[in-house]
């Protein structure tokens, strides 16, 4: 029976394509890369939405941003799910918004807790959840984009440890994105194409893992 793998994320799950400015192909984005990778046996589902926080709200937005409130209606539109990819904190790091990576981390709490306590229809079980931390953010020339992000480089560092220290106390995987793509520094916060698709890439180890396969 095939597999289903949400992937809730932000813009650079969307593939927000910082060359462009756009969207990535389809083929380069990483759910895209990720379901290549996996086969016709897994069905791989791309939720990404620029600007989406893990559980903070935006507002100045033009659509619901905040994760926490969205979450539920996604999971009820695509169950069953056998695994939650989670990839989100780069837009909390904001000042506007939160700001820093421990507001992230409690956000990214909050989410797994919404997964772990769905009411789940028709008695489908929970799925696995895997963290994934995004990469860091960068310097970047880019004014408007430096001044959107002021001091989220130092802080966007720490969300890895804290993510895998929260996936270790809440029992989900973790992945660091850090270890298969960086951001580019035409605006320090999103991947270039190459990038993009080396996360597709890297995650289909741990995502084979933890779907069984």
């Amino acid at each position: 029976m095939a597999k289903t793998v949400l992937c809730y994320g932000d813009s650079l799950t969307w593939g927000y394509d910082p060359e462009g400015p756009g969207r990535h192909l389809f083929e380069d984005r990483w759910p895209s890369v990720l379901q290549a990778a996996l086969g016709s046996d897994v069905n791989v589902i791309a939720e990404g939405l620029n600007g989406r926080t893990t559980g903070y709200d935006d507002h100045l937005a033009d659509c619901e941003r905040n994760g926490v409130k969205t979450l539920p209606t996604v999971l009820h539109s695509h169950m069953p799910l056998d695994l939650v990819i989670l990839m989100l904190g780069t837009n909390d790091m904001k000042p506007v918004i939160a700001g820093t990576a421990i507001a992230a981390r409690q956000g990214m709490q909050r989410l797994v807790a919404l997964v772990r306590n769905h009411e789940w229809s028709f008695d489908y079980e929970v799925p696995d959840i895997l963290i994934v931390a995004p990469p860091p953010l960068r310097e970047t020339a880019d004014p408007v984009f430096a001044a959107m992000f002021a001091g989220g480089v130092e802080q966007s560092a720490m969300l890895a440890s804290l993510y895998r220290d929260l996936a270790d106390e809440l029992g989900c995987g973790f992945y660091d994105a850090a270890s298969a793509a960086e951001t580019t520094p035409l605006d320090g916060v999103h991947l270039d194409a190459e990038n993009t698709r080396a996360l597709g890439k890297g995650l289909e180890p741990i995502v084979r893992m933890m779907l069984g396969i």
